[in-house]
């Protein structure tokens, strides 16, 4: 193109200068004499022309060489520079980092299309400023960053870095780490400096949260340690970390410790079985559990508690194990007492029980004999009145405790049976049958009872225990009525979720809670002073309400009336 661009003008320039020749000839020839030789002059002009038109050829020749080297240059240059943004390009984008040129002195500055990728910011948000820049930092790093940017400008250091919180497009902030190299004129001015922001927003995140770990472990009160992956032969992998609290449990400092196995632990008295389960659950990468004696660096024995947990890399290869330890020698003591103590316990109740049946079983013969004995003597006719009032207060007596060693009975049957046959049980028919044991007290006082039994008319319990429940209360809500009002009694059924509960609510003189709420359901515990009130009537209640697996509350006012509320579970 260089050529026949050069032949053009050589070409133009000639035909040009020929012809203002032949112009100026016939001019000359016209108005001046001619010569002898008209047409030489008008030859050497040509050849004058033709010289010239060589001349300027060769010039326009050397011009278009070096305009061609040039060309070939800018073209190289142009091509390197392509593929060098390309390369750029390709890199910035691999890296994910937003590249930014700042010509300092204009203070303009040119972002990539990271600025969008990265922080999502719409090209029109972008300003051009470093103002736009450092607004976008966070406030609690913005100074700080300034003044250390500006720091590094002026003392023109070339390389320049910096961390700090950079606002993205939706308000959100991500860490970013910052770099930049400084570019100096040849005063040494600094004229443009050109960065690289990378989001290390994950690996901050990531910092964070090995920091806390780290300090989870190191103040953790259980002593924890890091072994390698595997062992030879067959021992515990060797020990790469341990914290405070491993080193105040054993005794073992972590410079003592590390590189070793925790096979040092184990003495006399280690459980060997533990042991072998413990290498069993690591040669199979598993998760263990154990307990046994380890002992300290001075050989002194402590009880363990520690479990072995594999930790797995994302290729599922298994990297370290963490083995978190702790100290649990009075934790065993307490329970080596509470096995003794059980024992004890259980001994006692046995001996109890034993004494119970023999005070119950052994004086009932005698009891009966006495008894005997004194209906024998009522036909007796005894005329020492001294001795009619002993007889008379020994027969009483002999009931009494007649009365006392049927109670203990009925109690002990009731500890003795703690679970006992279960049926279906119509609660209508319960009451019928404890109406027709009280019928003379019910038609003697006449009170007002309501039932409600609609809603749970049948319940799964044993029969005789519901029945001796409700035929106490409802003895002790006729005894201890209120002579001033009608005697009201309301019994209700309601079933609430997965239970079952029972009121039994009257009007009577009530009980003073205040005073007695500890004592309501004691052995042989009376709160008013009827002759024939013995104390028994809600012990026994609430004996057979546990013993059927369900609580008993009461709900009491002195002269307002008395709440008992019986819950069954289902």
């Amino acid at each position: 193109m260089m050529k026949s661009k050069t032949l053009q003008i050589t070409l133009i320039y000639t035909i040009i200068s020929i012809i203002m020749a032949v112009i100026c000839h016939k001019l000359l020839t016209t108005y001046f004499s001619s010569s002898e030789y008209p047409y030489l002059s008008l030859i050497k002009d040509i050849v004058f022309i033709l010289i010239t038109v060589l001349v300027f050829s060769f010039i326009l020749s050397k011009n278009e060489k070096r305009n061609i080297t040039i060309f070939e240059k800018l073209n190289k240059t142009n091509e390197e520079i392509k593929e060098s943004n390309e390369k750029y390009d390709i890199v910035a984008k691999a890296t994910s980092d937003t590249i930014w040129d700042w010509k300092i002195q204009e203070d303009s500055i040119n972002w990539n299309k990271g600025i969008e990728g990265v922080f999502g910011y719409d090209p029109k948000e972008v300003g051009k400023t470093s103002k736009w820049w450092f607004d976008k930092i966070h406030p609690e790093d913005s100074i700080r960053m300034s003044i250390k940017l500006y720091s590094f400008i002026e003392q023109k250091t070339e390389k320049w870095q910096d961390q700090y919180r950079f606002r993205c497009a939706d308000g959100s902030y991500k860490y970013v780490l910052d770099r930049g190299f400084l570019l100096k004129d040849e005063n040494g001015r600094a004229i443009r400096m050109i960065g690289a922001i990378q989001d290390i927003t994950k690996q901050k995140e990531e910092e964070q949260r090995l920091k806390l770990l780290e300090t989870v472990i190191t103040q953790s009160k259980d002593s924890i340690l890091i072994t390698e992956a595997n062992s030879s032969e067959r021992k515990i992998p060797k020990i790469v970390y341990v914290n405070p609290a491993f080193s105040q449990m054993s005794g073992y400092q972590s410079n003592e410790i590390i590189g070793k196995s925790p096979n040092i632990f184990k003495g006399p008295k280690s459980d060997s079985d533990e042991l072998k389960k413990l290498l069993s659950a690591i040669k199979n990468e598993e998760e263990c559990l154990i307990e046994t004696i380890s002992y300290t660096k001075s050989k002194e024995e402590y009880w363990v508690r520690f479990s072995m947990i594999p930790i797995f890399s994302n290729e599922g290869l298994i990297s370290h194990w963490i083995s978190i330890q702790r100290d649990i020698t009075d934790e065993k003591k307490l329970e080596t007492e509470k096995e003794h103590l059980i024992r004890e316990l259980t001994q006692n109740n046995k001996d109890l029980k034993q004494f119970s049946y023999i005070t119950s079983h052994n004086l009932r013969a005698p009891l009966s004999n006495l008894i005997g004995l004194l209906n024998l003597m009522e036909d007796i006719p005894i005329e020492n009145e001294e001795l009619q009032e002993i007889v008379a207060g020994f027969t009483k007596s002999t009931h009494l405790l007649n009365e006392t060693i049927n109670d203990l009975v009925k109690v002990i049957i009731i500890k003795d049976n703690p679970s006992m046959q279960k049926e279906e049980v119509s609660l209508k028919e319960v009451f019928e049958n404890v109406f027709s044991q009280l019928s003379f007290q019910i038609e003697l006082h006449k009170p007002i009872i309501k039932l409600k039994f609609d809603k749970v008319p049948e319940l799964i319990t044993n029969k005789a225990y519901i029945e001796s429940i409700l035929l106490n209360l409802l003895t002790n809500s006729i005894k201890y009525k209120s002579e001033n009002r009608k005697l009201k009694i309301s019994i209700t059924a309601e079933q609430i979720e997965q239970r079952t509960i029972l009121t039994f609510k009257d009007n009577g003189i009530g009980i003073d809670l205040e005073r007695n709420r500890d004592k309501i359901f004691g052995l042989y515990q009376r709160f008013h002073n009827y002759p024939d009130s013995k104390g028994l009537g809600l012990y026994l209640v609430k004996s057979q309400v546990e013993t059927m697996g369900g609580t008993i509350s009461i709900d009491s006012e002195v002269n307002k009336g008395t709440t008992f509320t019986i819950t069954f579970k289902n």
